[in-house]
């Protein structure tokens, strides 16, 4: 099973993001834009496990993240990895919060206990909101950079879990299931 863990945005909230960023879609239609209910921040990728493993990652995570009080996550901006000019990743912002990056530390401490090797990149929290394919144009580049800066959304959830899931392959794109849910712990 290909699984990641993942802090899901209620749907409302997806269902927003969408509608604010139809212009952005409207400009690079040929971009693969991520349909709302596949939105998501990447907490940690894990890659292929066995089921058997379910029932080990379930508990370690659980531990990790139940360590953790109700975590603010703001989205705010839009952007793309590297950048508009050669962009491969399109993405809407999260403003840092020390609680998110300890959440985040403590996903990273357990997964090298449970043997995963250290990411090698600074954790850089986004929703994915389109792949750019090979080739692109760079006039829809470029037009899609003047719609996404004058594009505004912003909303601020409330996490209070992480998602362990698994991603399926089918030829619409991936499909994402909840496998686990880990509860953040309730404030003292």
């Amino acid at each position: 099973m290909r699984l990641f863990l993942a802090i899901n945005p209620p749907d409302h909230i997806r269902e927003e993001i969408a509608v604010a960023t139809a212009s952005m879609r409207e400009a690079a239609p040929s971009l693969r834009w991520v349909s709302p209910e596949r939105m998501h921040l990447t907490v940690r990728f894990l890659g292929e496990q066995p089921a058997g493993r379910l029932g080990e990652l379930g508990a370690s995570f659980d531990d990790a993240v139940s360590r953790h009080v109700g975590t603010p996550l703001v989205l705010d901006g839009f952007g793309a990895f590297p950048n508009f000019r050669r962009a491969r990743v399109v993405w809407m912002g999260v403003e840092p919060h020390p609680r998110l990056e300890l959440l985040h530390h403590d996903v990273e401490r357990a997964c090298l206990t449970l043997g995963f090797e250290a990411e090698g990149r600074a954790f850089r929290p986004h929703l994915t909101l389109a792949r750019v394919p090979d080739g692109t144009n760079e006039d829809v580049l470029r037009a899609l950079a003047r719609v996404a800066r004058a594009s505004t959304f912003r909303a601020e959830i409330d996490v209070d879990s992480v998602d362990l899931m698994a991603s399926e392959q089918s030829p619409h794109g991936p499909r994402y299931h909840i496998i686990h849910t880990s509860p953040l712990g309730a404030a003292a």
